[in-house]
Protein backbone atom coordinates (compact mmCIF):
# COMPACT_ATOMS: atom_id res chain seq x y z
CA UNK A 1 0.00 0.00 0.00
CA UNK A 2 1.80 3.20 -0.84
CA UNK A 3 1.72 5.92 1.48
CA UNK A 4 -0.88 8.42 1.05
CA UNK A 5 0.11 11.85 -0.48
CA UNK A 6 -0.29 15.33 1.85
CA UNK A 7 -2.76 16.76 1.16
CA UNK A 8 -2.19 20.96 1.22
CA UNK A 9 -5.58 22.45 1.03
CA UNK A 10 -8.41 20.62 0.26
CA UNK A 11 -12.37 21.12 -0.04
CA UNK A 12 -15.36 19.38 -1.66
CA UNK A 13 -14.32 20.93 -4.85
CA UNK A 14 -10.51 21.10 -5.45
CA UNK A 15 -7.49 19.52 -3.56
CA UNK A 16 -3.97 20.80 -3.33
CA UNK A 17 -1.00 17.71 -3.52
CA UNK A 18 2.53 17.84 -2.24
CA UNK A 19 3.70 16.18 -5.07
CA UNK A 20 7.00 13.51 -4.35
CA UNK A 21 9.71 13.94 -6.71
CA UNK A 22 9.74 10.65 -8.88
CA UNK A 23 6.29 10.05 -9.63
CA UNK A 24 4.41 11.46 -13.09
CA UNK A 25 1.37 13.02 -12.76
CA UNK A 26 -0.31 11.43 -15.81
CA UNK A 27 0.15 8.64 -17.62
CA UNK A 28 3.10 8.59 -20.03
CA UNK A 29 2.59 7.30 -23.98
CA UNK A 30 4.21 4.15 -22.51
CA UNK A 31 1.23 3.67 -20.29
CA UNK A 32 2.89 3.76 -16.88
CA UNK A 33 -0.18 3.64 -14.19
CA UNK A 34 1.64 4.63 -10.71
CA UNK A 35 0.85 8.30 -11.24
CA UNK A 36 -0.29 10.83 -9.24
CA UNK A 37 -3.59 11.10 -10.82
CA UNK A 38 -4.14 7.34 -10.39
CA UNK A 39 -2.93 7.23 -6.91
CA UNK A 40 -4.78 10.56 -5.65
CA UNK A 41 -7.95 9.11 -6.80
CA UNK A 42 -7.17 5.95 -4.94
CA UNK A 43 -6.81 7.84 -2.04
CA UNK A 44 -9.84 9.95 -2.27
CA UNK A 45 -12.55 8.01 -4.32
CA UNK A 46 -15.01 9.14 -6.72
CA UNK A 47 -17.61 11.66 -5.38
CA UNK A 48 -21.26 12.54 -7.15
CA UNK A 49 -18.64 15.75 -7.69
CA UNK A 50 -16.45 13.43 -9.58
CA UNK A 51 -13.43 12.18 -10.31
CA UNK A 52 -10.34 14.61 -9.19
CA UNK A 53 -8.16 15.86 -12.52
CA UNK A 54 -5.24 17.78 -12.32
CA UNK A 55 -5.69 21.08 -13.38
CA UNK A 56 -1.15 21.77 -14.75
CA UNK A 57 1.65 19.52 -14.36
CA UNK A 58 4.64 19.13 -12.65
CA UNK A 59 7.75 17.50 -14.25
CA UNK A 60 8.52 14.16 -13.26
CA UNK A 61 11.56 15.25 -10.59
CA UNK A 62 9.21 18.32 -9.90
CA UNK A 63 8.26 17.96 -5.76
CA UNK A 64 5.47 20.80 -4.31
CA UNK A 65 2.06 22.16 -4.59
CA UNK A 66 -0.13 20.59 -7.47
CA UNK A 67 -3.64 21.34 -8.11
CA UNK A 68 -6.71 18.67 -8.59
CA UNK A 69 -10.06 19.82 -9.09
CA UNK A 70 -13.37 17.46 -8.69
CA UNK A 71 -15.05 16.71 -12.20
CA UNK A 72 -14.18 18.56 -15.39
CA UNK A 73 -16.44 21.77 -15.12
CA UNK A 74 -14.44 22.55 -12.01
CA UNK A 75 -11.00 21.68 -13.91
CA UNK A 76 -11.84 23.93 -16.54
CA UNK A 77 -12.37 26.64 -14.67
CA UNK A 78 -9.00 26.30 -12.88
CA UNK A 79 -6.97 25.21 -16.49
CA UNK A 80 -8.82 29.17 -17.49
CA UNK A 81 -6.95 30.76 -14.96
CA UNK A 82 -3.82 29.01 -16.24
CA UNK A 83 -4.27 29.86 -19.71
CA UNK A 84 -5.16 33.68 -18.57
CA UNK A 85 -1.95 33.68 -16.33
CA UNK A 86 -3.78 34.76 -13.10
CA UNK A 87 -2.68 31.34 -11.31
CA UNK A 88 0.59 32.72 -9.23
CA UNK A 89 3.50 30.05 -8.67
CA UNK A 90 6.47 30.37 -6.71
CA UNK A 91 9.49 27.70 -7.04
CA UNK A 92 12.56 27.42 -5.17
CA UNK A 93 15.50 26.00 -7.17
CA UNK A 94 19.03 25.12 -6.57
CA UNK A 95 21.30 26.66 -9.41
CA UNK A 96 24.97 26.18 -10.74
CA UNK A 97 27.42 28.75 -9.78
CA UNK A 98 27.02 32.33 -7.95
CA UNK A 99 24.31 34.41 -9.18
CA UNK A 100 25.53 37.72 -9.03
CA UNK A 101 22.35 40.04 -9.89
CA UNK A 102 19.81 39.73 -6.94
CA UNK A 103 16.43 40.15 -8.92
CA UNK A 104 15.95 39.16 -12.29
CA UNK A 105 13.93 38.34 -15.54
CA UNK A 106 14.43 36.05 -18.32
CA UNK A 107 12.45 36.33 -21.71
CA UNK A 108 13.01 34.34 -24.73
CA UNK A 109 11.10 32.26 -27.02
CA UNK A 110 10.28 28.33 -26.28
CA UNK A 111 9.41 25.91 -28.66
CA UNK A 112 7.05 23.07 -27.71
CA UNK A 113 9.30 20.42 -26.23
CA UNK A 114 7.01 17.88 -27.98
CA UNK A 115 7.16 19.68 -31.60
CA UNK A 116 10.69 20.23 -31.04
CA UNK A 117 11.34 16.49 -30.38
CA UNK A 118 9.44 15.98 -33.63
CA UNK A 119 11.01 18.46 -36.33
CA UNK A 120 14.76 17.32 -34.76
CA UNK A 121 13.52 13.74 -36.24
CA UNK A 122 11.95 14.62 -39.35
CA UNK A 123 15.22 16.53 -40.24
CA UNK A 124 17.57 13.85 -39.05
CA UNK A 125 16.29 11.45 -41.11
CA UNK A 126 16.34 13.92 -44.13
CA UNK A 127 12.77 15.45 -43.56
CA UNK A 128 11.94 18.91 -44.51
CA UNK A 129 13.27 21.64 -41.62
CA UNK A 130 9.88 22.83 -40.03
CA UNK A 131 8.36 26.54 -41.22
CA UNK A 132 6.74 26.19 -37.68
CA UNK A 133 7.38 29.24 -35.38
CA UNK A 134 10.60 29.89 -33.26
CA UNK A 135 8.41 29.36 -30.47
CA UNK A 136 6.23 31.04 -28.24
CA UNK A 137 7.22 33.96 -25.44
CA UNK A 138 7.98 32.86 -21.97
CA UNK A 139 8.93 35.16 -19.34
CA UNK A 140 10.69 34.27 -15.51
CA UNK A 141 11.34 36.11 -12.62
CA UNK A 142 13.67 35.39 -10.09
CA UNK A 143 15.06 36.57 -6.43
CA UNK A 144 18.33 35.39 -4.79
CA UNK A 145 17.35 33.97 -1.43
CA UNK A 146 21.23 32.76 -0.68
CA UNK A 147 24.79 32.54 -2.43
CA UNK A 148 26.50 29.25 -1.30
CA UNK A 149 30.11 28.01 -2.26
CA UNK A 150 29.32 26.39 -5.30
CA UNK A 151 25.39 26.78 -6.05
CA UNK A 152 22.87 29.51 -5.32
CA UNK A 153 19.44 29.13 -3.82
CA UNK A 154 17.10 31.19 -5.90
CA UNK A 155 13.42 31.85 -5.52
CA UNK A 156 11.16 31.95 -9.20
CA UNK A 157 7.92 32.57 -10.29
CA UNK A 158 7.20 31.90 -14.09
CA UNK A 159 4.75 34.69 -15.42
CA UNK A 160 4.05 31.77 -18.62
CA UNK A 161 3.33 28.30 -18.26
CA UNK A 162 5.87 26.58 -21.37
CA UNK A 163 7.13 23.15 -21.38
CA UNK A 164 10.04 23.15 -18.69
CA UNK A 165 10.13 27.24 -18.90
CA UNK A 166 11.78 27.42 -16.01
CA UNK A 167 14.30 24.94 -16.43
CA UNK A 168 14.90 26.35 -19.55
CA UNK A 169 15.28 29.52 -18.51
CA UNK A 170 18.32 29.33 -15.85
CA UNK A 171 20.47 27.06 -18.36
CA UNK A 172 20.11 29.84 -20.72
CA UNK A 173 21.52 32.90 -18.32
CA UNK A 174 24.31 29.93 -16.95
CA UNK A 175 23.01 28.92 -14.04
CA UNK A 176 21.19 25.79 -14.72
CA UNK A 177 19.63 23.72 -12.00
CA UNK A 178 21.59 21.50 -10.18
CA UNK A 179 20.29 17.71 -11.22
CA UNK A 180 19.74 19.21 -15.42
CA UNK A 181 20.82 16.63 -17.33
CA UNK A 182 18.63 18.18 -20.51
CA UNK A 183 19.59 21.58 -20.76
CA UNK A 184 22.89 21.15 -18.99
CA UNK A 185 25.84 18.61 -18.67
CA UNK A 186 26.23 16.82 -15.57
CA UNK A 187 30.29 17.08 -15.68
CA UNK A 188 29.73 20.82 -15.60
CA UNK A 189 28.33 21.10 -12.26
CA UNK A 190 30.71 21.22 -9.39
CA UNK A 191 28.31 19.53 -6.93
CA UNK A 192 25.71 16.93 -7.52
CA UNK A 193 21.85 16.51 -6.95
CA UNK A 194 19.63 13.70 -7.71
CA UNK A 195 17.06 14.92 -9.78
CA UNK A 196 16.42 18.24 -10.65
CA UNK A 197 16.29 20.52 -8.03
CA UNK A 198 13.30 22.15 -8.20
CA UNK A 199 10.47 22.27 -6.05
CA UNK A 200 6.94 24.09 -6.45
CA UNK A 201 6.83 25.80 -3.15
CA UNK A 202 3.29 27.97 -3.39
CA UNK A 203 0.24 28.33 -6.24
CA UNK A 204 -2.24 30.90 -5.63
CA UNK A 205 -5.48 30.78 -7.33
CA UNK A 206 -9.48 31.69 -7.08
CA UNK A 207 -11.61 28.41 -6.25
CA UNK A 208 -14.06 27.35 -9.22
CA UNK A 209 -16.98 27.97 -7.42
CA UNK A 210 -16.50 30.49 -5.21
CA UNK A 211 -13.92 33.14 -6.18
CA UNK A 212 -12.17 33.15 -3.06
CA UNK A 213 -8.42 33.03 -3.42
CA UNK A 214 -6.59 30.16 -1.97
CA UNK A 215 -2.88 29.69 -1.37
CA UNK A 216 -1.05 27.04 -0.50
CA UNK A 217 2.37 26.27 0.64
CA UNK A 218 4.76 23.57 0.22
CA UNK A 219 7.48 22.84 2.64
CA UNK A 220 10.58 22.22 0.67
CA UNK A 221 10.90 18.55 0.16
CA UNK A 222 13.47 16.51 2.55
CA UNK A 223 16.05 15.32 -0.20
CA UNK A 224 16.14 19.19 -1.08
CA UNK A 225 17.02 20.34 2.80
CA UNK A 226 18.94 17.52 3.71
CA UNK A 227 21.23 18.28 0.79
CA UNK A 228 21.12 22.43 2.39
CA UNK A 229 22.00 20.72 5.82
CA UNK A 230 25.28 19.26 4.04
CA UNK A 231 26.33 22.32 2.98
Amino acid sequence: MPSPITVLYEDSDVIVFDKPSGLLVVPDPQGKTRTLENLVNEQFPMTERGKLYPCHRLDRETSGAIIFARGQSNQDKVMDQFRNGVVQKTYIAFVRGKVKKPVGEIKSMIRDYHEKRHTQGRERFGGRPSKSPAGKPAVTRYKVLEVKHQFTIVEVYPLTGRTNQIRIHLSEIDHPILGERLYALGRDFPVKFGRVALHAAEVSFKHPVTGAKITARAELAKDMENFLNRY
